[in-house]
């Protein structure tokens, strides 16, 4: 199955979650059975159609947290991470789905708030394990303009849809004064095939048109926002 029709299948299961239990049956349609009552329905067989569309979710390959870094609780003095949070680690799809449908897409977060999505137990952080040897890919949109490219990100991620998905960190927006930023992280900076193909994937998957550049984190840590790509796609 491609890329496209992921996406979409994924996308059916959110109206499904919006609506888990639509009523398909045309009472109107066919015959009467012999000695069938005219809208009489089997409770114990309705119920337990319900009952088994409620309680069958469709687990993801991995659980995922929310991460939000609050702007409002930034300060110069607090060390780069401190008011970090996690919000909550999903591992289904309807998980998934009842949380984004609930909380502010990256248009309506304030200015200098960022938002990340990570596999569980790997930390957005530089200086967790999973993610020191690794960098990312960025991708730049006008102010309010992230929302779609975020959801297509998120959808891409939690349904492995990369080639080198193990290669995959999470991703974070990025809300800023005049423009939005979208990263994607990965594990091993170094492993250029890996990292090439998750670049060329990402930026077909959101149709983005626009030159993308992979920096190393110890070049970001070295250098700050001077840091040179190291791959660009």
């Amino acid at each position: 199955m491609g890329l496209e029709e992921n996406l979409k299948s994924m996308n059916i299961n959110e109206e499904e979650n919006k609506n888990p239990n639509p009523n398909t049956k045309d009472e109107e349609d066919g015959e009467l059975e012999e000695g069938e009552i005219a809208g009489e329905e089997d409770d114990t067989t309705s119920s337990s159609l319900k009952k088994g569309v409620v309680e069958q979710p469709h687990p993801l390959e991995h659980s995922w947290t929310f991460w939000f870094d609050n702007a409002s609780a930034k300060s110069k003095q607090a060390p780069w991470g401190s008011s970090m949070r996690a919000i909550y680690t999903f591992s289904t799809i309807e998980q998934f789905w009842s949380l984004y449908n609930n909380i502010h897409h990256p248009s309506k977060l304030a200015v200098g708030a960022d938002f990340h999505c990570f596999k569980d137990k790997i930390e957005p952080k530089w200086e967790d394990p999973v993610c020191a040897n690794g960098g990312k890919w960025t991708v730049v949109f006008q102010k309010g303009k992230s929302d779609t490219s975020w959801l297509y990100t998120l959808l891409a991620l939690i349904g492995e849809q990369f080639e080198y998905g193990d290669e995959i960190c999470g991703a974070v927006v990025n809300v800023r004064g005049k423009q939005d930023r979208i990263a994607l992280w990965t594990k091993n900076a170094a492993n250029e095939t890996a990292q090439m193909s998750i670049g060329k994937q990402w930026k077909e998957l959101l149709d983005y048109n626009d030159t993308i550049g992979f920096i190393f984190h110890d070049d970001a840590k070295t250098h700050n926002r001077s840091a040179k790509n190291r791959y660009t796609v």
